[in-house]
């Protein structure tokens, strides 16, 4: 008998029953399909080369180390899932919770306003004026031209100058107050 029949013999008569056996423990069809067919070869390639006694003791025990090797892999691949869930979970926890308290009333509490007011101070007198009719004032820019007798790209730049300014001076609160001038 040639090395593919008899390999041919051997998978016939061990597949479906180390399939079913595998499967039991692996839970996984394409897991245990990939434990048994390699667990097959290696039986096949240790009859080939040595003299085995009882092959179906020796499959069992390919086809339990194999599917322990699986699962303690599997665990350790879900654990590790697990922890880096449990840290999104953390971190959206701090989000909301963030959120949770955010006050926007207190964002302009005095400090911001001190910060606000010196940076308004080291710009021109028109910039200042324009940003304040833009931002309080809530003025269009071709409201703020007409009015201040300009074109629509000259109150558009001084609005960008006032906003760069701004930004710079209070970048450690940017975030919300962008959201809270725009």
């Amino acid at each position: 008998m040639d090395n593919q029949s008899k390999f041919g013999e051997i998978y016939t008569r061990h597949y479906k029953p180390s399939f079913l056996f595998v499967k039991s423990y692996v839970n996984d069809d394409m897991a245990a399909e990939d434990i048994v067919s390699e667990a097959l070869i290696s039986l096949w390639r240790a009859m080939k080369t040595s003299l085995v006694n009882n092959p179906t003791a020796m499959l069992v025990t390919i086809l339990r180390n194999e599917s322990l090797n699986y699962l303690k892999r599997e665990y350790i691949r879900r654990e590790s899932l697990e922890a880096i869930s449990q840290k999104l979970l953390r971190e959206m926890n701090y989000r909301i919770s963030s959120l949770e308290i955010c006050n926007p009333e207190e964002i302009f509490s005095a400090e911001i306003s001190e910060i606000v007011a010196r940076t308004l101070a080291t710009l021109s007198p028109k910039t200042v004026r324009i940003f304040e009719m833009s931002r309080y004032e809530q003025q269009s820019v071709r409201e703020i031209a007409q009015s201040l007798n300009l074109s629509p790209k000259s109150v558009e730049y001084h609005i960008t100058q006032a906003l760069r300014a701004l930004r710079l001076a209070l970048k450690e609160y940017l975030p919300l107050l962008l959201f809270l001038i725009h």
